[in-house]
């Protein structure tokens, strides 16, 4: 049978629940074997993003966020590129390591329902299929139609989840306010935050 392998992507700054909640749904609706984490070195949607952490902090957290999950491993390939991280480099990157597997890259759907302005969208749905998962309540028409638009290029896999009401913006803020977060990130990742002074005020 053919390995079917999660692609999650993303800033992670910081990597919480919420980001976890998306892969265990995923696993489970859309029958993974292995989902990957992969921190974007520079997200074409946040490019100018103040109180970034360092590529190597939220490589850190994302593998001990990994730690909490068997099936799901962390990988550095756009961390390792120069400029930003557009989708179509890691998933050529994906294609040519993994060319058995079935490759699934996932997102939550307000990125799936901006997806014909990624960069060279066409293409990656040449390469992988997309595994979307609704944490909204009201927007699954929406999806189903943005699925119907792309049907001609590649394949939409969809599944629902529990809305997770936090955002990492917010936890940022919250580390920022000395606000305690730590019911929204996993126990090593709120110590690796707190040791280091990520997301605090100068």
């Amino acid at each position: 049978m053919t390995r079917r392998i999660g692609l999650f992507g993303g800033s992670f700054n910081p990597i919480h629940n919420g980001h976890l909640h998306l892969v265990q749904t995923a696993k489970r609706c859309l029958a993974l074997d292995e989902v990957i984490l992969i921190p974007a070195r520079v997200s074409p949607w946040k490019q100018q993003h103040e109180n970034m952490a360092s590529p190597q902090d939220r490589l850190a957290m994302c593998r001990l966020a990994a730690e909490t999950l068997p099936y799901c491993r962390v990988d550095d390939f756009e961390l390792e590129q120069e400029g930003v991280s557009y989708t179509i480099s890691t998933a050529q990157h994906f294609h040519q390591c993994c060319p058995d597997a079935e490759r699934i890259l996932l997102m939550g759907s307000d990125m799936f329902l901006c997806f014909t302005r990624w960069y060279r969208w066409q293409e990656i749905l040449q390469l992988l299929s997309l595994g979307v998962v609704s944490r909204e309540t009201d927007d699954w028409e929406k999806i189903a139609r943005q699925r119907q638009l792309l049907r001609p290029y590649g394949s939409v896999e969809l599944c629902k989840a529990q809305a997770y009401p936090m955002s990492s913006t917010k936890i940022r803020e919250n580390f920022k306010n000395h606000v305690d977060s730590s019911c929204y990130l996993p126990k090593k990742v709120v110590e690796y935050i707190e040791a280091h002074l990520l997301y605090t005020s100068p």
